[in-house]
């Protein structure tokens, strides 16, 4: 597949692809993708629904906003970007994004799917991610190299190739930015997961070793109307490798 890009409108300030008629889905990018990351789920989707994927800020055609911190910064940003309520899917950090909008605008969410969640990282997770962060100065651009290795191992594909030029073309400053808001946050409280009151659906890849299988089954049983659902032989970029799952 072409990674084709995409013409964008505006929501509220974000770059956004918006596809389809119909009920609400709102999809929410990882650490230095862009909206094009979802480009088979809006192909697929926008048949039925309403599709808005989003550029987070500093990333894609969104501009590097100030003072973003914390991933719950992120979720202000998006709430002004749709209106509710929606399903709202996210990878990676976008999951987290999810997580924390479920919780914080539970009006605005019907329901919420958290693809490669990250949940209590364990101090050898959580240190060797901070590092990772505090390496990056947000003038240059970052060695892509060791993401994709995590990413996708050795394989050589077209995905790899258009995530590799999506990191090598995003914002220093708005990659610092998220990375650090992404590094320092250890994913959803447990208290806020039991009162989460829209279903949810926790969906890692089997072969990830960051944002774990685990992680996403604890959370599942944490959550009231929580499931979830591991994708065998999917590591951390399956919205585009598996695609259909």
């Amino acid at each position: 597949m072409t990674w084709i890009t995409r013409p964008r409108s505006d929501r509220s300030g974000l770059a956004a692809i918006v596809a389809g008629d119909g009920a609400q889905i709102v999809l929410l990018h990882g650490v230095g993708l862009r909206a094009e990351a979802w480009n088979r789920q809006i192909d697929a989707f926008s048949e039925r629904y309403h599709v808005t994927a989003l550029d987070m800020p500093g990333h894609g055609d969104s501009a590097v906003r100030p003072n973003l911190t914390r991933v719950s910064d992120y979720a202000d940003a998006v709430l002004g970007a749709f209106d509710g309520p929606a399903l709202i899917v996210g990878h990676s950090m976008g999951a987290m994004i999810a997580l924390d909008l479920a919780v914080r605008a539970p009006e605005r969410v019907k329901g919420v799917v958290a693809l490669n969640a990250i949940f209590e990282r364990s101090p050898e997770a959580a240190a060797a991610v901070q590092a990772r962060a505090a390496e990056l100065d947000g003038v240059t651009v970052a060695d892509p190299t060791g993401a994709l290795n995590r990413w996708f191992g050795a394989n050589d594909s077209s995905e790899c190739a258009a995530c590799h030029d999506w990191l090598c073309s995003a914002s220093p400053e708005g990659y610092k930015a998220a990375y650090t808001a992404f590094a320092h946050n250890p994913g959803p409280r447990r208290s806020n997961l039991e009162r989460l009151s829209c279903p949810a659906l926790f969906m890692p890849g089997a072969l990830e070793p960051n944002s774990t299988p685990a992680m996403s089954e604890a959370m599942a049983a944490l959550t009231p109307k929580g499931r979830a659902i591991i994708v065998p032989d999917a590591a951390h970029m399956m919205p585009m490798t598996h695609p259909e799952v």
